[in-house]
């Protein structure tokens, strides 16, 4: 049987800028195409995210273009790090620990795989990269980029049922039926749109720098907990969702390129 070398992950403390971020992912990207790991549908959703702003920055849609990409690398690290240690069976957050297990059962749908990703990048991750880039300053100055950055985070979300049409093709149709998955959609990014992860990064910025690893911990636990929604939404959406887990068409490497798209 031969043996399909695997491409490498640039490590994470060499990213000098967002294209360094995007080539990382790339390669995340293409290894769970390789292994068919569903891991693969929230890199290329994160890709999608990750251009947006590099676009965003190329445009002066931010008020501070350079401040923004060192944002956008601390932010995106959390979750490359997260990714690398958990290839190597090194401990992650609880957030990103429920995520990345999600990956090695049947069941769950891409919107799944792709919401518990979410919830651990943003409702954890997102502001411990806005306190961190705002060391030392007032993090008060950020808001208006970090608002903008969350519109673009929320807006994508949308960008998922459109996806998930083309994985399963009957969603439309479904949908015409039922409103849970789209009632689920729209709840959840309601969720992001709401100020949590602000909130949380103005608590970061104002706590002693021997209380910090605490209230991450404590904030962790928390978004873990609401990973437990997206695992387990009840029995009429798992009902639901595993007649679409049925339906869904081609491999995991052919819905990672169709999330690309």
């Amino acid at each position: 049987m031969e043996v399909v070398a695997q491409p490498k992950i640039q490590t994470v403390a060499s990213i000098q800028n967002i294209d360094e971020v995007i080539a990382v992912l790339e390669t995340i990207i293409e290894r769970s195409k390789l292994n068919d790991d569903p891991l693969g549908y929230f890199a290329a959703l994160y890709k999608k995210v990750t251009i947006k702003v590099k676009e965003g920055i190329a445009d002066n849609t931010f008020k501070n273009g350079a401040r923004m990409e060192k944002l956008d690398i601390i932010f995106a690290s959390r979750y490359l790090d997260a990714y690398a240690a958990y290839q190597k069976n090194k401990p992650v957050t609880e957030s990103w620990e429920k995520a990345f297990k999600m990956s090695k059962k049947y069941w769950p749908i891409v919107l799944q795989h792709l919401l518990i990703g979410m919830n651990a990048h943003i409702n954890l991750d997102l502001g411990i990269a806005a306190a961190e880039v705002m060391k030392g300053k007032d993090i008060n100055d950020l808001k208006g980029d970090f608002d903008k950055i969350n519109g673009i985070l929320s807006s994508l979300v949308q960008d998922v049922e459109k996806d998930l049409s083309e994985i399963w093709p009957r969603l439309k149709t479904i949908l015409k039926w039922t409103g849970s998955i789209d009632n689920f959609l729209i709840n959840f990014s309601m969720g992001l749109a709401r100020d949590g992860a602000w909130d949380f990064a103005v608590e970061l910025a104002g706590t002693p720098s021997h209380n910090v690893a605490a209230l991450i911990k404590t904030r962790d636990q928390s978004v873990a907990k609401i990973g437990n929604l997206i695992t387990n939404p009840g029995w009429i959406a798992s009902m639901l969702f595993n007649m679409i887990r049925l339906g869904e068409k081609g491999s995991v490497a052919d819905k990672i390129e169709d999330m690309e798209h």
